[in-house]
């Protein structure tokens, strides 16, 4: 993979067991973490591809999700970085790279490891 590759996460909160705002809560919550980072190119929140019908704004936002931007040399930072600050909080962790995509949902510390475990092997190949 050439060294100026971007690889792209999406963080998805969706603990069932909270409502939208709070979903919404972890997800601003993260993104201002993520800001602050000089490893991150970018972190945005995602445009819903099918707003509901008579929304009035231009697209809707993905409650809880986030996107973020990564240069390859950066991702393993920004992994730890994620595992420090997400904990067991319930997440959908997708990661793109290289025109192909791995995506695994967690609910705990161990499982998130484990996901970012393959998450790097996965950027590697």
């Amino acid at each position: 993979m050439p060294e100026n590759s971007f690889i792209k996460l999406t963080i998805a909160f969706n603990d069932p067991d909270l409502d939208s705002e709070e979903l919404e809560g972890q997800a601003q919550n993260l993104r201002a973490q993520m800001r602050d980072l000089d490893e991150i190119e970018s972190i945005d929140r995602v445009l819903d591809p099918n707003p509901p019908e008579g929304n009035k704004s231009v697209g809707g936002i993905l409650v809880g999700v986030l996107t973020a931007q990564v240069n390859i040399e950066n991702i393993q930072k920004v992994l730890r970085f994620l595992y420090d600050r997400i904990g067991s909080k319930r997440i959908e962790l997708e990661v793109e790279a290289n025109g192909r995509k791995l995506k695994v949902n967690v609910g705990s510390q161990e499982e998130l490891a484990l996901a970012i475990e393959a998450a790097e092997k996965f950027i590697e190949q």
